[in-house]
């Protein structure tokens, strides 16, 4: 569809609606910033036929006040809407006028933002849904917002009104490093190479508001040092927004983030209960599924030796703004090209090198040949008095074979020294003994330039990747 990047699976469940031969309520999460309100109204931009949208910190009558003004251009009303009952039913009386046969949208926009304290907003639209939307074949409704704490437990896991009613779902996540390529390339930004745009998306992630922000004919240190760096850059002042304008009681959702922020491998959930001081258990669990259904955080299992699930943060521009931009002075001059020459900088950006391949575990085993074969993967740690290895990635294939990746971020070819070559024999060494395992070893490298061929590449590597294979459409 003209004029949208990637978003493949998205565009198909909002066609499909159209197809159908029922009324279709659809809601359509995410975070901020993330394209939730572009994606609705350029998929169904000849079927929309009402569109409202809440507004942040409005009052009861500003939202009646503003729907009877949207609704009065498009039909003749008599008197304003004194509730939410009756402004729906209006709307109910502007759709019968619809002769038309096929399928009319009614968007809903900013969700959350109309259920003000007091508005009685959610009965009345849980009314309007199961009384009047429900019993017609030719409506789509579509709500969508931000405040996802909102979202998920008012809509998708409603206990009330919309229980079960809900017949689609759609949670809007970062683009991955294809989508972002193609979104650049669209915005007429096409002088930066893959490496480039893996060091951008290291520092905002795949968001496509941030990325809409890069110029075309800017280096990469001038569209970070400009974004993130400069006094009133605006990268620089978003962190502070992020989290208020997704979560109620956001404090502890960023407190997580912090937490995540300043380890590696992740942190399983008790550690994060003893380091935040959540007191209670049940409110930690829920702001983990609000943080994990916002694209933040992930949860994963270590390859076996343990049952406890591990979570990692995920969203690389917290990842870079608690790292670099809240604790660096704003200049916008030269800050990143100082940054980047440090030595500490080349160890965080190996962390966060890893954490990208994490996220494009379906490229990774496209481009070894393997999207066919069910397969599982995790990571895996052996820390004792004789052995201490650790695989960021292991990929457990049901064809008898394993990979265990290594990923490493170079600015040129990497090059497997003696001393490494002996660290990858004791890792499998270590693996193979623990684990008792059959199968077929491949060590596996993923990089941004390949490896530099030498005795040991040939002796210890049976499979390379690189960057170009993460930036692969599926």
């Amino acid at each position: 569809m003209a004029g949208i990047v990637g978003r493949k699976p998205e565009k198909t469940k909002l066609i499909a609606a159209l197809k159908s031969n029922r009324s279709e309520l659809i809601v359509v999460y995410g975070r901020r910033r993330i394209g939730k309100t572009f994606l609705v109204r350029k998929v169904y931009k000849k079927y929309i036929i009402f569109e409202f949208s809440g507004i942040y910190k409005a009052t009861l009558a500003d939202h009646l006040e503003k729907f009877y003004l949207t609704l009065s251009q498009k039909m003749k009303l008599e008197n304003k809407p004194t509730g939410w009952i009756e402004a729906f039913h209006y709307l109910s009386k502007f759709i019968d006028k619809k002769r038309s046969k096929q399928k009319k949208v009614v968007f809903i926009d900013e969700f959350p933002w109309l259920d003000t304290r007091k508005s009685r907003f959610l009965p009345a639209f849980d009314d309007f849904w199961n009384s009047y939307i429900s019993k017609r074949k030719d409506i789509v409704v579509v709500v969508c917002g931000s405040a996802a704490s909102y979202m998920i437990n008012n809509i998708i896991k409603s206990k009330g009104g919309l229980h079960n009613r809900l017949t689609d779902k759609i949670q809007l996540l970062p683009f991955n490093l294809y989508e972002t390529e193609k979104l650049l390339k669209a915005n007429g930004v096409k002088n930066l190479t893959r490496y480039n745009i893996l060091q951008i998306y290291m520092t905002m992630g795949g968001v496509p508001h941030y990325l809409d922000k890069i110029l075309p004919g800017e280096s990469v240190p001038q569209i970070i040092d400009r974004l993130c760096f400069q006094k009133d850059g605006f990268l620089r002042t978003e962190f502070n927004n992020v989290f208020a304008s997704l979560f109620a009681q956001h404090d502890n959702h960023e407190k997580i983030v912090r937490i995540l922020a300043n380890v590696r491998k992740g942190l399983t959930r008790n550690d994060i209960l003893d380091k935040s001081n959540i007191t209670s258990g049940g409110r930690l669990s829920k702001t983990l599924t609000e943080l994990e259904e916002s694209g933040f955080i992930e949860k994963y299992t270590p390859y076996r030796g343990t049952k406890n699930s591990m979570i990692r943060l995920t969203d690389q521009y917290s990842m870079f703004y608690i790292k670099y931009v809240e604790s660096t002075k704003p200049t916008g001059s030269q800050i990143w090209t100082n940054i980047q020459s440090v030595q500490s900088y080349k160890v965080w950006a190996g962390f966060s090198f890893e954490t990208i391949c994490l996220g494009h575990i379906e490229q990774i085993k496209k481009g070894l040949g393997i999207s066919g074969i069910i397969s599982s993967h995790g990571s895996w740690v052996e820390r004792n008095n004789e052995v201490n290895a650790q695989i960021d990635l292991i990929i457990d294939r049901n064809d008898n074979a394993i990979n265990l990746c290594e990923m490493k971020f170079y600015n040129s070819e990497f090059v497997i020294s003696k001393k490494y070559a002996g660290e990858i024999a004791n890792k499998i060494e270590a693996f193979t003994l623990k684990t008792k395992t059959r199968k077929s070893i491949f060590t596996t490298f993923i990089t941004t330039y390949g490896l530099k061929t030498n005795k040991y590449s040939n002796q210890y590597v049976q499979n390379e990747l690189t960057i170009k294979q993460l930036f692969t459409d599926l």
